[in-house]
């Protein structure tokens, strides 16, 4: 059974609720049944924000998530906040850009240091680091495949920015590309 259950966490103004919103309609688009939670707040711009998404063939009895099984922690506040909840074995994408490795639990987690920032910054568009992070979940955690996160870029982003598709597109295949 395909299941997974995620909590995306970084700095707000970072994306993780663009990237969290594109997660859950890739799972639609991919067939599975999705809840994706959003958490609003003072720390939308420059605080911690985050939020949640569970993806399942079966059906989703709670939407909410105290022991995920996956994390992306794209700043250091985030890593402390939520890292320390993540299941035994759990996948853990991690914004080496922004967060020492060191402080990654690697005994307990399967760790992958993503440089975010430095990727997106040679793509060209700094604000695609929430992308490239997608990127390099999806591939790691396989539980849908890529082509249905690019294909759903169109019902993320606002028609008047579907210019940036392309440059989004290369940002989530630039992510996968980090995971051996």
């Amino acid at each position: 059974m395909r299941y997974m259950d995620t909590i995306i966490a970084g700095f707000g103004g970072q994306g993780v609720m663009l990237i969290g919103n594109l997660l859950a309609y890739a799972g639609m688009k991919d067939g599975l049944n999705v809840t994706y939670i959003p958490v609003y707040g003072p720390e939308m711009r420059g605080g911690t924000a985050n939020c949640t998404v569970v993806l399942s063939e079966e059906d989703i009895g709670s939407p909410i998530i105290l022991r995920p099984k996956s994390l992306i922690a794209m700043n250091r506040p985030s890593l402390d906040k939520f890292q320390p909840r993540v299941q035994d074995g759990g996948v853990h994408i991690i914004n080496s850009s922004l967060i020492d490795m060191s402080l990654a639990d690697t005994k307990r987690l399967d760790c992958h240091a993503v440089p975010c920032n430095e990727i997106a910054d040679k793509l060209g568009n700094s604000r695609m680091a929430n992308m490239v992070a997608i990127g390099a979940f999806v591939q790691a955690t396989k539980i849908i495949p890529l082509s249905a996160v690019i294909g759903s870029l169109e019902n993320v982003i606002s028609k008047r920015y579907h210019k940036l598709i392309p440059a989004n597109t290369d940002a989530i295949n630039a992510g996968a590309e980090t995971i051996g």
